[in-house]
């Protein structure tokens, strides 16, 4: 188990190389209609899209390459695509080499990101698991430091770091969302808080991981598939993550790709805020009414990252969003 102290010597060492994201304070009307008319408190984001990189995977991948030594082959990693980013960017700025593997389900932004930030880029297979299995085979063949997406100790370092930053803006927080995916960012951010909020963790019903791994009681192989396959479906959760989130992570709920989709168009078009899918899926649970705040419960969710286009938040998809809203409360 990782503590709180040892994420804050590993955010002394990374803090030059971030950005300390913003948070702000919506009311939840903003977000939901379920809200409206009653006396429900605002809702704190923590906007890490605004992160170096476009996500809080910029945590992670600096706290690897500055708080390991780097062979002279530099660094291979695989991903869906915002750790390919992150690591990508954090080689660039530190003069590494750097060699990303990414499935063919990655979003064309994240994929054309790694390319201009001059990785060594191979796209192959159809989920995050088969760019995984190549980035071992090439970690095994060129002596490259591999640096995993989440179930890494120096990666759970960098990620909780957002819990050090976001407990320090906010003081009087109950409870956060946080997207899961392989879950190395809540068990992150679980470890800084070692109990003292509840943290739920929200996953899209298309890539169940902790769902499926708590009813396993173990890590095991869920669906993969989704809007938001290229961040948050690693097929299982990760070996370290899981410990830690099942001591100390209250609960975690589900969402359907609908409501991520109409939760990206509700940030854009309440806050003018640019999310990708996963990075919505807390706003998605609030919109669903799978997470239900309590009257005065102090609640944050995090906005993950924002590598994505603008095309998602056209008049297109807010027609979808419309649609979707009417169906489910009956409101235009």
């Amino acid at each position: 188990m990782i503590t709180g102290e040892d994420i804050r010597r590993a955010y002394d060492t990374i803090k030059p190389y971030l950005r300390r994201t913003p948070v702000g304070e919506v009311e939840l009307a903003a977000l939901t209609e379920s809200a409206r008319g009653t006396s429900q408190a605002g809702v704190v984001l923590k906007l890490e899209q605004l992160q170096c990189a476009g996500s809080f995977k910029a945590r992670g991948a600096f706290a690897n390459l500055l708080l390991r030594e780097v062979p002279s082959a530099g660094v291979v990693a695989a991903s869906g695509g915002n750790h390919g980013v992150a690591v990508a960017y954090a080689a660039d700025r530190l003069g590494v080499p750097a060699k990303i593997f990414v499935p063919t389900v990655s979003a064309p932004a994240k994929v054309e990101r790694i390319r201009q930030l001059g990785a060594d880029l191979v796209v192959g297979g159809d989920r995050y698991a088969d760019a995984l299995a190549a980035a071992q085979r090439w970690t095994a063949e060129s002596g490259a430091l591999s640096v995993h997406a989440f179930d890494q100790h120096e990666t759970l370092l960098g990620q909780g770091s957002l819990g050090l930053e976001l407990a320090e803006q906010v003081t009087d927080l109950d409870t956060v969302l946080v997207p899961v995916g392989g879950g190395g960012l809540i068990a992150g951010m679980a470890a800084y808080f070692a109990g003292t909020i509840r943290l739920v963790g929200v996953e899209p019903d298309d890539a169940p991981t902790l769902t499926y791994a708590r009813a396993a009681g173990q890590p095991t192989d869920a669906p993969a598939g989704g809007i938001a396959a290229d961040a948050l479906a690693p097929r299982r959760i990760g070996d370290l993550t899981f410990p830690i989130i099942e001591s100390l992570v209250s609960d975690v709920v589900l969402v359907d790709e609908e409501s991520i989709r109409h939760a990206q168009h509700t940030l854009w078009q309440a806050l003018r805020l640019v999310a990708e899918p996963a990075a919505a899926v807390g706003v998605a649970a609030l919109i669903t009414g799978a997470y239900r705040p309590e009257p005065g419960e102090r609640l944050a969710v995090v906005i993950s990252g924002a590598n994505t286009t603008l095309a998602g938040l056209d008049p297109v998809a807010g027609s979808a969003s419309t649609d979707y809203r009417r169906q489910r409360y009956g409101s235009t």
